[in-house]
């Protein structure tokens, strides 16, 4: 059984951090291409960061110069590491694996349009004071 399991989530302060990890079993995560998505309430599920199974990432320009997008392959395990924190990044964090490889610069936020093969049951994020 395929499982992306999202941890790390939280209450946080303005301005603080937070580190979430992607830990997947049934599958392996180095030949994936892993992903964030996010959803806060009312509003449709935007995308985030990925990495390409090569380590070319991307991030959406919202979180660009905040948010950090690695893996750790021999852990099977994507992460997202999350500074400078605001208000308006509260929401549900979902990781996502994708065979769809095109992560990076060049492609964009066009990535995040593709069809992930698994999801995670996503984590919350609350950012307030």
């Amino acid at each position: 059984q395929v499982q992306l399991v999202e941890s790390g989530g939280g209450w946080v302060q303005p301005g603080g951090s937070l580190r979430l990890s992607c830990a997947a079993s049934g599958l392996r995560l180095d030949s994936y291409a892993i992903g964030w998505f996010r959803q806060a309430p009312g509003e449709e599920r935007e995308g985030v960061s990925c990495i390409s199974s090569d380590g070319y990432t991307y991030n959406t320009a919202s979180v660009k110069g905040r948010f950090t997008i690695s893996r750790d392959n021999a852990k099977n395990t994507g992460y997202l590491q999350m500074n400078s924190l605001k208000p308006d990044d509260t929401a549900v964090y979902y990781c996502v694996a994708s065979e769809f490889d095109l992560c990076g610069e060049p492609y964009g936020d066009r990535w995040f349009q593709m069809r992930a093969d698994y999801w995670g049951q996503g984590t919350q994020v609350t950012v307030s004071s």
